[in-house]
């Protein structure tokens, strides 16, 4: 098989633009990312699973620096203020200055809290994004979106820091668990949902490739989804409007996985039912018809995503998480719905009646028949 051709997206945000590239062999192409190092210092932070796969692939792109390496345990549960302050203690350890450099390796995970703790050394210095996951690489790697969760909810805390680059390695995908590949294609399916029909058929035209991690198809539609993402951000980088959009079911998941205690459910899975809760609750408000509700539940289970909420979770209890929403305002809840595929909308204060609704039909259709 031939090697995937290179995919350059620029975002472009004045003098904080920077490339997004997309291809195989580009953590060892060190040629590409090293003169994006300004300084001496670098810190690498991966986890315990990444790290031994893919850390050696960029030593001898470090080779002259002083360097060091933070690692995560794996997992959601891990990315906390406890863990930013012993990334920020071994960027003190090592020395770095304001010209110091973060390399996150590792999924949304070590992203997010790399992106954070970069953010707040000496109030900001540079990150590159090196996503070894899908839904890293078409979605939380680009955007400059970083954060930790609390206790009480997933992001609450957080900051804009655009990276340098972001660098998208599809060798990566290889040793990604199946689970994790098919949350990736939660966001990609997002992000055809509330803009682009057009990229909504071309992902069930090309479901079956998909599933199978067929690389052509792969490569076009991590591309589509970060053009899109790129044009977004480019328009709205703090989330005062537009971009708000790319929250199309996260309200309902970021609910479903603090419900789950960041253990029940992957991220992408989150977004994946709750993009289905959300086309629920649009049809149940008169915005949307079934047969688009039914499109995007097909496309989901296609390609092995959940769509049901799991077993033991409570409506009153997640309706409670999903008023900690950052979208919300003036004590009301402020959802991403849609008028159909392609066809996302904000929509300020909705009726909690109708969210609870929606979610104890979800709850009652997900119990097995007696």
């Amino acid at each position: 098989m031939s090697k995937p051709a290179l995919h350059s997206i620029h975002v472009a945000l004045g003098l904080r633009s920077y490339p997004v590239w997309i291809g195989a062999g580009l953590l060892a192409d060190h040629t590409r990312w090293r003169p994006l190092l300004r300084g001496r210092h670098a810190l690498v932070i991966s986890n315990t699973t990444v790290a031994p796969l893919y850390l050696p692939r960029l030593e001898a792109g470090l080779a002259g620096l002083h360097w060091s390496s933070f690692l995560l345990d794996d997992g959601e549960a891990h990315k906390s203020f406890a863990n930013v302050g012993r990334a920020l203690d071994a960027l003190g350890q090592l020395g770095a200055t304001r010209d110091a450099c973060v390399i996150a390796l590792g999924g949304g995970v070590v992203g997010d809290l790399a992106g954070f703790s970069a953010a707040c050394w000496m109030r900001g210095i540079d990150f590159i994004q090196m996503p070894t996951t899908l839904l890293a690489m078409v979605d939380s790697s680009v955007g400059g979106k970083t954060g930790v969760n609390l206790p009480v909810g997933k992001n609450l805390a957080g900051a804009f820091h655009q990276p340098r680059a972001v660098i998208a390695d599809l060798d990566t995908l290889a040793t990604l668990p199946a689970r994790e590949y098919r949350a990736g294609l939660a966001e990609v399916i997002k992000g055809a949902a509330i803009g682009d029909e057009a990229f909504f058929a071309w992902l069930e035209q090309h479901a079956d490739a998909l599933a199978a991690r067929d690389v052509d198809a792969v490569l076009e539609a991590i591309a589509r989804k970060v053009q899109y993402k790129a044009g977004v951000v480019a328009r709205d980088e703090t989330e005062q409007g537009e971009r708000a959009l790319l929250n199309f079911g996260h309200t309902f998941g970021h609910a479903l996985e603090t419900a789950g205690h960041y253990t029940t459910l992957l991220h992408g899975e989150g977004v994946a039912i709750g993009m289905l809760l959300a086309a629920q609750l649009s049809e149940r408000l008169g915005m949307s018809e079934p047969v688009d509700t039914a499109r995007l539940q097909r496309l989901l289970q296609r390609l092995g995503l959940p769509v049901a909420i799991p077993p033991g979770m409570d409506a009153r209890q997640l309706l409670e998480l999903m008023r900690l929403d950052k979208k919300n305002a003036a004590g009301q809840l402020r959802l991403i719905l849609w008028r159909g595929i392609g066809r996302a909308e904000i929509v300020a204060g909705v009726a909690e009646a109708q969210v609870l609704v929606t979610l104890d039909a979800a709850i009652a259709d997900a119990r097995p028949a007696d």
